[in-house]
């Protein structure tokens, strides 16, 4: 057999074999989001846009960063967050701008981005992963799954396994605490709080605590002062940024009946810390479990 017919026999077989593969779908990478829709991707996505400022943090904890190519108006962590196209702001979102940026995926918050534009996004053709954790095992698994879709796994395991150590650490050293009743202040004006469905009320469980408003349906709650009054919580942790913190605490020094005004247990902490569902959510724990515990000690004395 001469050297021109095996060269022609190999061309024929090299396009046969990619012909019977072009005849197939790829199949490509397949998650599930917290909503059990499926994601799937013929390859690691290179082009994101990402709608929650927590899902821009755990994009740049596993090293993707810069596949980030639109923004949310608050996605304001780590600092080179800051220099992303935005693509909306808190309650809007821009169609237009992520229609001519092109993303492959898109990565969206349920309940801060509303099923109305994630279902809109979806129609236009757009893959959307929606994060929704109502456990703190829930940021651990986003940060696996998110390693996955974005081609680094590995990295999302190893960030994903730091967290569970924090995390399991924590379980281990609040586990036996004594309960104590906890309300946590999401606004000042109106006063709001969190239900037993949101992701804040696992982490005050996890820290020996009760909130006193776990079995309100809605996730995020207006509460009134009176029924608020008849709760008389032992500890409030207060969500707001320092430059508040005086103006919530008089705020609070004017119902001075209430348990934890009168035993001077309002504590603060960053709200990014615990109302954004990344990976800093741990160390808005520490702080969390780290007031609680102080204030059993201030009970026993």
């Amino acid at each position: 057999m001469n050297k021109k017919l095996i060269q022609w026999l190999n061309f024929l077989i090299i396009f046969g074999v990619n012909a019977i593969l072009l005849s197939y779908p790829v199949t490509g990478l397949t998650i599930t989001d917290d909503m059990g829709s499926e994601i799937v991707l013929a390859k690691p996505a290179q082009r994101v846009i990402s709608l929650s400022p927590h899902l821009t943090e755990l994009v740049f904890a596993i090293d993707q960063g810069e596949k980030l190519v639109g923004v949310m108006s608050f996605s304001n962590y780590p600092e080179a967050a800051k220099k992303i196209p935005r693509v909306g702001s808190h309650n809007t979102i821009s169609y237009e701008s992520i229609a001519q940026i092109q993303p492959d995926l898109i990565l969206a918050w349920g309940s801060g981005n509303g099923s109305e534009a994630i279902h809109k996004l979806k129609t236009l053709g757009f893959s959307v992963y929606v994060s929704e954790p109502d456990k703190l095992e829930g940021v651990a698994a986003t940060i696996r799954k998110l390693g996955i879709l974005l081609g680094a796994k590995d990295k999302g395991e190893n960030e994903a396994n730091k967290f569970i150590n924090r995390l399991s650490q924590l379980k281990e050293n609040y586990s036996d605490k004594r309960k104590m009743s906890v309300f946590y202040q999401l606004s000042d004006n109106p006063i709001m709080t969190v239900s037993g469905r949101h992701l804040i009320s696992d982490v005050i469980e996890l820290c020996g605590g009760f909130n006193i408003f776990s079995k309100a349906i809605p996730k995020a709650l207006k509460v009134s002062l009176e029924s608020l009054v008849r709760s008389d919580p032992q500890v409030i942790i207060a969500g707001t940024k320092k430059e508040n913190e005086e103006k919530w605490l008089s705020g609070w020094a004017n119902r001075a009946s209430m348990r934890a005004v009168k035993d001077k247990q309002v504590y603060f902490i960053d709200p990014d810390l615990l109302v954004r569902h990344g990976p800093r959510i741990i160390e808005g724990t520490e702080k969390m479990c780290n007031y609680l515990e102080r204030s059993r000690k201030q009970e026993n004395r």
